[in-house]
């Protein structure tokens, strides 16, 4: 030591300590903000699963690697900046003693290999992230960058400390080289060729150690004082995100939506009271403390942002903009939100405060910290979430402030007027008759039995056939109906319909925002299941269902509400009816095609391999379109985006129907384009009819669904053989009360086709939160909202439909207050 390294030293350690204490100070304010949100007491437990996750998506960088030329530099960045912690310690001791290491460990060849390694790994991988940032920057055309609208100063400013870091480890380490000898090829490959360029002097040593000191201490420092630098908090934030999770298991939060909650309880529609409960997101500590950590969280990659939809067809809305714009606005607001006297904040902070959560920009006024256009351009697809690194919730977040807007303010697009008042009082989105929805069965030639005309139990059944609004009403879906029906009938798979007993599952309802009209069609529909499935043991509950999001709707969140049970897509019985040769493909249709994933079949539930298998039994040839798998391009019809029109930039539908048509242009015949969803089979049909009017029929691309394609490869069986497959004979039925009196020729005992769903894939079936009485409506309900005007009684199910929810009159604009 010198009076030179002993000075440096001090200087050096006076500034860190500041530095500690400013992210102290920081990190105590961060969660006090946090706490200011909605209590979530579901995200703590199980405690070991949780840890698991976090050690897995860490050491294997499994949400990074999705990007895989980021995943393996990021990947070198993270281990240098953890590891490397413990060589940024040893630079304290080394600025006021260059000869300074760690006892016992410091001079061990795994020590001095494991820092070559660490410093020349930091330095790759920062290297590649800056390139990469480089050039994607948003100096390139419009929206093709995923970084425009990130923090670039934030994050040339954290580039520069880290490059600073592995600079300063190798300099560290060839300077101690250099002034007392040492090194090894096999641990100093690196720092033993720049110690030839350098000087023996113990002073440059400490000088080297007090600059990377000085980078460390910066990197304290900037963290503690700007909280709404995800680029950098989320180096710590991160792990926690990533253990308060939605979902326990790992998996992202796709499939269910959250529960509408307030006080960490899921809210009794009966009993919440919307002056005291949290009815969604109306300002943003009706959020919960969970989402204000994603908001902190967000590390502004732009992965979001790249997959979007919405952001890739010119609308408004960047998954990631929205983020940061929730967060910059957390902590604008966090003297209000901590308490603050109202009289001692300025301006600008009682302005934030009193600002809403959502509304238009209206001149000189601030407006809404989220545009409506913004808010209601989002389909609810979930590529944001299946996307990001560090399992940000964003559909939740968009589904909670929609939540807000329908049931307290009556703020939503005007199209969604007739959806919910057709929902409410005809059950489906068409407003048409209950009647009609049996019209399908009279177009084919076999027998479909009918719960309470043709069957009034479902003993000797196998599945419930759940038909859904599309599959019963639309002329396109409908095809896809008849042809699931006669292949299950072919296949001897017994089955009953519901007929006009039958409701909409609620899927758009509950994404559109309008929670309670969900919690009403989900429990009258719950209410008639429950009548089929009287006396039938859980595991034979079984439902057939061809709409995607029926699917999710029956599987992922009815047992929210008391109603589970067991639930498959038509592909995957279908495929495995294929695979145990209860359905044989005779005569491939040998045809090129395309298939879509549906956003709720594909991401929101892993379900990818049945329709390709049984695309592939079908004999066709499948190409796949650029954007598929879990990165699948939505079709547009998603978060009730089905029922409402695009007026901003391109249509999803036609951006999707282009990458179809352009897969399919280098095969020599038109091909067909195949899905597994009714609403993508319309969106899709309709972006081809636009792209291909005018063209001559042969040469035009249909859409079709997958049950249709197997159905042209099967050989076709009578009518009369048919409905024989579909018959259950009654005469030798025996109560289920008395199981003495069951014999060989009765029911219980008859062997039909059985589908083992553990054979397919099948998405992870589960309630988000227990059945809980909070979802339970018990007699009548009482309208959410009181501030929404022209509330009505809502009835239970089996009575009579109502008036809709404040329809009367003409509809306000978005963002506007009535």
């Amino acid at each position: 030591m010198s009076t030179a390294t002993i000075t440096l030293g001090i200087i050096g350690a006076l500034i860190t300590l500041h530095c500690w204490g400013v992210l102290g100070v920081g990190l105590a304010r961060m969660v006090r903000v946090l706490r200011a949100g909605q209590a979530d007491r579901s995200r703590w437990r199980p405690v070991v699963p949780r840890l698991k996750t976090v050690f897995i998506e860490v050491a294997a960088h499994t949400r990074m690697n999705k990007f895989r030329t980021v995943g393996w530099a990021h990947w070198l960045v993270m281990v240098g900046f953890l590891l490397g912690m413990v060589f940024y310690f040893e630079s304290y001791g080394q600025t006021f003693d260059p000869e300074f290491d760690w006892p016992i460990v410091g001079h061990t060849f795994g020590y001095h290999l494991l820092e070559e390694i660490l410093s020349i790994g930091t330095l790759l991988g920062i290297g590649a992230l800056i390139t990469i940032r480089q050039l994607n920057h948003p100096r390139r055309a419009d929206r093709l960058s995923r970084f425009g609208g990130s923090n670039f100063r934030a994050a040339y400013i954290i580039e520069t400390i880290v490059v600073t870091h592995g600079f300063g480890d190798v300099l560290v380490k060839a300077g101690r080289i250099a002034t007392y000898g040492g090194g090894h090829i096999a641990t100093d490959p690196l720092t033993m060729q720049v110690a030839k360029l350098l000087p023996a002097s113990p002073v440059l040593i400490s000088s080297f150690a007090f600059v990377k000191m000085l980078a460390g201490a910066a990197f304290l420092y900037l963290v503690g004082r700007y909280l709404t630098w995800g680029v950098a908090w989320h180096r710590l934030s991160a792990f926690v995100n990533i253990y308060f999770k939605r979902e326990p298991d790992g998996g992202v939060a796709l499939g269910a939506a959250k529960p509408m909650m307030s006080g960490g309880k899921v809210l009794d529609m009966e009993t919440a009271d919307p002056d005291v409960d949290a009815f969604g997101a109306g300002k943003v500590e009706d959020f919960s403390w969970k989402a204000l950590l994603d908001f902190t969280t967000c590390t502004e990659c732009g992965r979001c942002q790249s997959q979007c939809p919405a952001w890739n067809t010119g609308k408004p809305l960047s998954p990631k903009l929205l983020i940061t714009s929730l967060r910059d606005h957390t902590y604008a607001k966090a003297p209000y939100l901590l308490g603050g006297d109202p009289a001692k904040l300025s301006e600008s902070e009682r302005a934030e405060a009193e600002r809403p959560l959502v509304g238009e920009y209206q001149g000189g006024d601030s407006g809404g910290v989220i545009d409506p256009e913004v808010l209601w351009s989002c389909t609810t697809c979930g590529a944001c979430v299946e996307q990001c690194p560090v399992d940000i919730e964003h559909v939740d977040h968009i589904i909670d402030m929609r939540r807000y807007q329908v049931l307290i303010e009556s703020e939503f697009p005007s199209e969604l007027a007739g959806l919910f008042k057709n929902l409410e009082n005809k059950g489906n989105p068409w407003g048409q008759n209950a009647k009609d929805r049996l019209n399908w069965i009279s177009e084919i030639d076999f027998e479909v039995p009918v719960f309470g005309k043709d069957a009034d139990s479902f003993d000797g059944y196998e599945y419930l056939f759940w038909v859904g609004c599309a599959g019963a009403y639309e002329d396109r879906a409908k095809k896809t109906t008849k042809a699931v029906a006669e292949l299950l009938a072919t296949a001897g798979v017994k089955f009953m319909v519901l007929g006009q007993e039958e409701t909409c599952t609620g899927d758009s309802a509950r994404r559109a925002g309008n929670e309670f009209l969900f919690q009403q069609l989900a429990m009258q529909n719950i209410a008639v299941l429950d009548s089929v499935f009287e006396g039938v043991e859980a595991s034979k509950k079984k439902i057939v269902v061809t709409c995607a999001h029926c699917f999710n709707a029956l599987n992922n969140e009815y047992p929210q509400v008391g109603g589970t049970y067991e639930v498959v897509h038509h592909t995957q019985l279908l495929n495995r009816l294929v695979r145990s040769k209860n359905l044989i493909p005779v005569s491939p249709v040998a045809q090129n095609l395309t298939y879509h994933d549906p956003c709720y079949l594909g991401r929101h539930n892993k379900i990818y391999n049945a329709p390709r298998e049984l695309l592939a039994a079908s004999g066709s040839a499948l190409i796949e379109m650029p954007r598929h798998g879990e990165r699948s391009m939505c079709c547009g019809a998603g978060g009730a985006r089905m029922w409402m029109e695009e007026q901003l930039g391109k249509r999803i539908n036609i951006d999707r129907a282009d990458e179809a048509l352009a897969t399919l242009s280098a095969t020599p015949t038109p091909g067909k384009i195949a899905t597994g969803c009714p609403f993508c089979r319309v969106m899709l049909s309709d972006g081809v009819t636009a792209r291909q009017d005018g063209l001559d029929t042969t040469q035009k691309v249909e859409v079709v669904d997958v049950a249709q394609l197997m159905l042209d490869a099967i050989t076709r069986i009578d009518p009369a053989t048919l409905s024989q497959n579909l018959r259950v004979d009654r005469a030798s039925e025996i109560p289920r009360t008395d199981p003495t009196m069951v014999t060989a020729d009765s029911p219980a005992q008859i062997q039909s086709p059985t589908v083992d769903l553990n054979a397919v894939d099948r998405p992870a079936a589960g309630p988000l939160a227990p059945p809980a009485k909070g979802l339970a409506m018990k007699g009548l309900a009482k309208k959410p909202g009181a501030k929404a005007p022209g509330a009505a009684t809502i009835p239970t199910a089996k009575s009579a439909p109502v008036a809709g929810l404040a329809m009367k009159g003409s509809i306000k604009a978005p963002g506007k207050r009535g």
